[in-house]
């Protein structure tokens, strides 16, 4: 006998696209409506938006959704499934496969009649059954997106597990999680509380490796593969040893990331996963040893929070800060430069190359300020940067143009807009957050990228005087003639704004038709 569950929300099958085209206020109030509200208000809390900040006041990232599904899709025996809109499903599977995913994500497809009789979830529960084998999984993880979210699907209703493979369902919507950097705390989050319980109630899988005896620092945030080695080195002196690095690669893993002395928020946005440390009685330190300064701050802070002697402190930062010192005195970074992204290391990274040398008047960064980043917050302001918390696209590109920097690093969007200002500009993700940033081996990763991009400054200016009278905008291309019919096309404001009148007369009459009985 199928269990009974919850109705699904009929008005979010309404819209155009099954819901997609309906905009995030509808979307939300459909949720809500149906059963999620709680789950809505939890996301508000642990990632707020500014206060009054309307639809388009949240930062433009990839469909959030992508960075819970790139955390199962890192996981050893872990499968991952997708419910939502078909465009949707393939654009996250897509993006997971560009960025090196090597297994299949599944997808429970809908239409409009299984989404409103709550044939949907019957199905959900059915593939969830399907892929429990714990010959292969430990886990299996079902992501809502924005339809079956505000439909109200009701994933709470799926067994806790299957088999003995442990079933993590979890709420994903665009209008719910403002970006895929805050998603991959919704899933590590709902994989710490489960596996915290578990530890609560009995016995639990033993970690691959034998366990150091030294007390262990656990590491929050996704980082390049040699930062967790760098900072081991650096905990050595004070008798501690480096931890499990949250989002886990393997189940199992979760065990010895709650079993540590205390956890390092190196990226400061994962509110759901500290709450289930704080619930497990673990201190929780913030920011990172970048630079110098960093470095000597954040050593200090681990080591007051395991009540590690002040000897041992000291002794780590004699060893490490002289060496830090030397490679960002050999590798100096001179210039103006505008720091954006959107993957919560931006602050970091302006660290380090202040202390390398460059002059950084803007941080943007797409996520919200937390307890966590207050040590960095505090030292950048204190050296005159302007940092903004939940920065939109439209604020990075103004702060490009204000500030006028011989180096942009930010989104594809803000590398494009300095492009096509003659300004040299760097991808973050790819180029920046893919490189050391911790201890010695941060200090100069940074240097060889960033001083090979602001040595081409010239190039740009070449280039830009070479295409020197090309038209842009609405007069792309190169014209012959002067203006006119059989020059260079003008711009026809009229046009604009009779298309824009015929789009909201036919808006009102579609309004007008839904009201009808």
């Amino acid at each position: 006998m199928n269990a009974p569950h919850e109705p699904v929300n009929r008005l979010a099958a309404q819209e155009d696209g099954l819901g997609c085209h309906s905009g995030a206020e509808k979307m939300k109030a459909a949720a809500q409506a149906s059963g999620k509200a709680d789950v809505l208000a939890q996301y508000a809390r642990d990632y707020p938006l500014p206060e009054g900040a309307g639809p388009h006041d949240q930062p433009q990232s990839m469909c959030p959704a992508f960075g819970s599904l790139r955390v199962g899709l890192r996981m050893k025996r872990t499968a991952t499934i997708l419910s939502g809109s078909a465009c949707c499903v393939y654009g996250l599977t897509f993006t997971s496969h560009f960025y090196g995913a090597r297994r299949s994500v599944g997808y429970v497809p809908f239409n409009s009649e299984t989404l409103v009789t709550g044939k949907l979830f019957e199905d959900i529960r059915e593939a969830v059954h399907a892929q429990a084998d714990p010959e292969k999984v430990d886990a299996v993880v079902i992501i809502d997106l924005c339809v079956p979210t505000a439909s109200g699907v009701p994933l709470q209703l799926l067994p806790a597990e299957i088999n003995g493979v442990r079933i993590i369902g979890i709420d994903v919507p665009g209008f719910g999680v403002p970006t895929h950097a805050e998603a991959k705390d919704v899933l590590a989050g709902a994989m710490l509380r489960y596996a915290r319980g578990e530890a609560e109630t009995g016995p639990v899988a033993a970690p691959r490796q034998a366990r150091s005896a030294l007390p262990a620092i656990s590491l929050l945030g996704e980082m390049f593969p040699a930062d967790p080695v760098g900072i081991g080195m650096m905990l050595q002196p004070m008798g501690l040893t480096v931890g499990t690095v949250v989002p886990t690669r393997e189940w199992r893993e979760l065990y010895t990331a709650l079993d540590c002395a205390a956890v390092a928020a190196i990226h400061p946005f994962y509110t759901a996963s500290v709450r289930e440390f704080h619930a497990a009685g673990r201190a929780v330190v913030g920011s990172a040893p970048v630079g110098v300064e960093g470095t000597e701050a954040w050593l200090q802070a681990i080591g007051s929070a395991v009540n590690v002697g002040q000897a041992q402190i000291d002794a780590a930062k004699n060893r490490f800060l002289p060496m830090i010192r030397g490679v960002l005195a050999s590798a100096p970074i001179k210039g103006r430069i505008t720091v954006s992204g959107y993957e919560g290391s931006e602050l970091l990274v302006a660290r380090l190359l202040i202390e390398s040398g460059a002059q950084v008047p803007y941080v943007g960064t797409a996520c919200p300020k937390t307890p966590w980043s207050a040590p960095d917050l505090e030292w950048l302001q204190a050296r005159g940067v302007h940092v903004q918390y939940r920065a939109s696209l439209e604020q990075d590109i103004a702060a490009v143009r204000e500030y006028r920097p011989d180096l942009a690093i930010g989104t594809t969007p803000v590398v494009q807009a300095a492009k096509e200002a003659a300004i040299p500009s760097l991808y973050f993700t790819n180029l920046i957050s893919a490189r050391p940033l911790m201890g010695p081996a941060g200090a100069g990763s940074l240097a060889q990228v960033i001083n090979a991009a602001l040595g081409n400054r010239d190039r740009f200016d070449r280039m830009r005087s070479f295409f020197e009278g090309v038209g842009t905008e609405h007069a792309a291309g190169v014209w012959e003639g002067g203006e006119g019919a059989a020059g260079v096309p003008q711009e026809r404001p009229e046009f604009k704004a009779e298309t824009r009148r015929q789009v909201i007369k036919i808006m009102k009459r579609r309004k007008a038709e839904e009201m009808l009985p």
